[in-house]
């Protein structure tokens, strides 16, 4: 019998009048394909996550269909503990390591440009901690060479260093590329898969249901409450705590960011701000949060069993959680220190970790927020159509 997705895309080829491309699936993308077959025979974690009802929606498994679950799983490791045909089975179904190797091929091949993919297998913990050593180091040796890397009349004002509009001049083109570049990627991401989920548009509850899950982080609860499994068979919400910890912080730290910059253009009020002022507290929190959740996250990355991932992807995900740290360890350390004469090593240090982060962020960790974002927004689509994917609707 033809593959149903081999059907689609003749019919699809006809409709157009072009030649109808098979996409061939690598041998990463195969194993996929063939666990979700077991998997959609047994169904026994249907309950566990989304990706186990969406599975259930189709009879067979192409490219973008193993794209999209891939994205769409959350790497709790419930579904690896309750499988009875896990390894030593012959039948050597691990669905949260298989999944996370495509994933992070998924980034790759979205990529933008498509040329810097590489990125990605190469963005490491000694490369990031190298790079925000590299970009202090120089800003360091540029204050020194005006006189003023220790003490000087600088009242605890660190704009008299670096100007402000210098500043946004080094770091708007950063961000602004960054941001381009992951728009870019999951946009063609998005486009891909939405064939593959029946192409409807997206409603306003789809928009809801989508929001809630990533702010809530739903799916890190192992699908029962008690949360995911690290090290053994023991549930804990640690994972889930951690990462609220990390995903607030950070946006607690962009707040601060935006109101400063509301402030400097709307009002005319010049930084630094100090306690009371809502930059001050937001990034105060920010900052404070990042630091726990990227510590707890790192004790439990370098505790966690070796089957519950992709091993290649540890250093990307080492040098984020490092990068992250950094930034809000630094960014607290320059506010408690702002009036002593390490502020000008302190700001090229904090200013080093921030560039660094910007200029790694389109090609590290930080996609997989984006892309499983964009999957669970397909589920909450997918969900609310009728049939099974491949054959009419019901």
């Amino acid at each position: 019998m033809q593959p149903l997705e081999s059907l689609a895309l003749e019919a699809a080829a006809l409709a157009t009048g072009r030649r109808a491309v098979i996409p061939i699936l690598s041998a990463r993308e195969a194993e996929v394909g063939r666990q979700m077959q077991i998997c959609n025979a047994c169904r026994y974690c249907e309950g566990f996550c989304a990706v186990f009802p969406a599975m259930t929606r189709r009879l067979e498994f192409g490219k973008a269909d193993i794209h999209f679950l891939a994205n769409l799983c959350h790497n709790c490791g419930a579904c690896l503990h309750a499988c009875q045909y896990a390894p030593p089975h012959e039948f050597a179904v691990n669905v949260p390591q298989a999944m996370a190797r495509v994933r992070g091929q998924t980034y790759v091949d979205y990529a933008w440009p498509p040329a810097l993919g590489a990125l990605y297998q190469r963005n490491g913990l000694a490369l990031s901690l190298a790079l925000a050593a590299g970009l202090a180091l120089f800003l360091i040796l540029a204050v020194a060479i005006n006189g003023n890397l220790w003490g000087g009349p600088l009242g605890g004002n660190f704009y008299k260093l670096f100007p402000h509009n210098l500043l946004v001049g080094l770091f708007a083109p950063v961000f602004l590329f960054a941001t381009l570049a992951l728009g870019m990627g999951v946009r063609g991401f998005y486009r891909d898969v939405a064939p593959a989920t029946s192409g409807a548009a997206a409603s306003a509850p789809a928009v809801a249901e989508a929001t809630d899950a990533v702010l809530r982080l739903r799916y890190l609860d192992g699908g029962h409450g008690a949360g995911c499994n690290n090290e053994d068979d023991a549930f804990t919400l640690a994972r889930r705590r951690f990462h609220h910890f990390t995903f607030y912080g950070f946006l607690l730290c962009f707040a601060a960011t935006s109101v400063a910059t509301l402030y400097h253009y709307a009002f005319g009020w010049q930084a630094p701000y100090e306690l009371p002022s809502l930059p001050k507290l937001l990034g105060v929190a920010g900052g404070v949060s990042l630091m726990v959740g990227t510590a707890g996250l790192w004790h439990l990355n370098r505790r966690r069993h070796a089957s519950h991932g992709d091993a290649e992807q540890k250093p990307m995900d080492l040098g984020f959680i490092a990068l992250l740290f950094l930034t809000s360890a630094s960014g607290l350390a320059l506010w408690l220190g702002r009036s002593t004469p390490a502020l000008a090593v302190l700001l090229c240090v904090h200013l080093g970790a921030v560039m660094a982060l910007f200029a790694t962020l389109p090609y590290g960790k930080f996609a997989h927020g984006i892309f499983r974002s964009a999957a669970l927004l397909r589920h909450a689509i997918e969900k609310r159509q009728p049939g099974t994917i491949g054959l009419p609707a019901d």
